[in-house]
């Protein structure tokens, strides 16, 4: 349950940044469910091996160069994803700043923490 509920939330998060950073794109709740799955998949996968990676450098700038990552993981999920498009890097760059911000809020308003064992 907490999986599901997890999904929807981070699908509502791509909605509102759609609505918020002009660059970013969402063709109805089905494609922000779909974009939400494959920007959790791509992180998860490719996005984990880039920041293992360039952990110096992000190290060097102090952990900006993470924002570079989760743009370029936000660009190839617009690619893969019918109904979400992303036009550009910069719109990329600040909707991954605003998704992760958006996505962390959400969370923390619906989600409870879990208790410790």
């Amino acid at each position: 349950m907490r999986l599901l509920l997890n999904w929807v939330l981070s699908a509502v998060a791509v909605w509102i940044v759609a609505q918020l950073v002009p660059g970013i794109h969402v063709n109805g709740a089905v494609a922000a469910l779909i974009a939400a799955l494959a920007i959790g998949f791509i992180n998860a996968t490719i996005g984990a091996l880039l920041k293992i990676i360039t952990f110096p450098l992000t190290l060097l700038t102090l952990g900006v160069f993470w924002f570079v990552i989760n743009a370029l993981m936000l660009e190839l999920a617009s690619a893969v994803v019918p109904g979400f498009q992303v036009r550009g890097f910069f719109a990329a760059f600040v909707g991954a700043i605003v998704l992760s911000l958006v996505n962390l809020l959400l969370k923390a308003i619906v989600m409870p923490p879990r208790e410790q064992r």
